[in-house]
């Protein structure tokens, strides 16, 4: 795959929380992670505007276990609220994927540097990140590190199909779809000898509407060309 990328990711929690159960703050973990959550482990590795990071598959390495907390939540009306959330527990993946340039962005065309991009993108993987890793919610952090995808064993290598049910694909942003709107995506995801293959966005055919949006304007004056932070890190490698 052109621009590819594999990478494990691990923590010692994870949280893909299910949205229906948000409403009345008991919060309850996904067995898997999202598509949405794995492109944005992704995009704190390496975030440009002018890219669009697609997740391939993820593989799942360690068995789905869960454990559930009692969390005193934030509440800023006062009082002391005590929920109940279930995380996953020592989660580990191994995720393939790769970029695309987002070519809905015309704005970013000064930046599309296929080449050196990717290199940024390998070598912010090896250092484990350009920002703080997070496995669904912020307080489950998480660990980042290059791998071969399909090495090792995995826990459902030997289990030939496992159905997860009617969840949450991601989020589209107006600066993806070239649409006004954010959305929802929902698909039926199915895990075979351990592996999930995902589809792409554009395939998803359950899309609901949730709020109009306008994309974010970028330019040379906010952001700066894969270039410009190519050549700093080459300066920064002969001192």
């Amino acid at each position: 795959m052109r621009n590819s990328i594999e990478f494990e990711v691990y923590g010692d929690y994870a949280l893909f929380t299910d949205p229906l159960t948000k409403m009345g703050g008991e919060k309850l973990s996904y067995q898997i992670p999202t598509y949405q959550s794995l492109k944005g482990i992704l995009e704190s590795v390496y975030w440009k505007p002018t890219l669009i990071m697609i997740v391939d598959e993820v593989r799942v390495m360690n068995a789905i276990r869960m454990e559930s907390k009692g969390i005193r939540p934030i509440d800023y009306s006062g009082g002391n609220t005590l929920a109940n959330y279930t995380y996953i527990r020592q989660p580990r993946y191994q995720v393939r994927a790769h970029f695309e340039f987002n070519m809905n962005r015309q704005d970013m065309a000064y930046d599309r540097n296929e080449h050196k991009h990717h290199n940024m993108l390998k070598r912010a993987v090896k250092a484990g990140g350009r920002r703080d890793i997070f496995l669904g919610t912020r307080e489950c952090q998480g660990y980042v590190e290059p791998c071969v995808f399909g090495e090792g064993k995995g826990a459902y290598d030997d289990v030939e199909e496992l159905h997860f049910g009617h969840m949450v694909h991601g989020i589209n942003y107006p600066d993806e779809t070239g649409r006004d709107q954010m959305e929802v995506r929902l698909w039926n995801p199915v895990m075979r000898n351990g592996i999930i293959q995902f589809i792409r966005p554009e395939e998803c055919t359950q899309v609901r509407k949730i709020s109009d949006m306008k994309p974010k304007s970028f330019n040379q004056a906010n952001v700066e060309s894969v270039e410009d932070l190519y050549a700093q890190i080459g300066e920064e490698g002969k001192g």
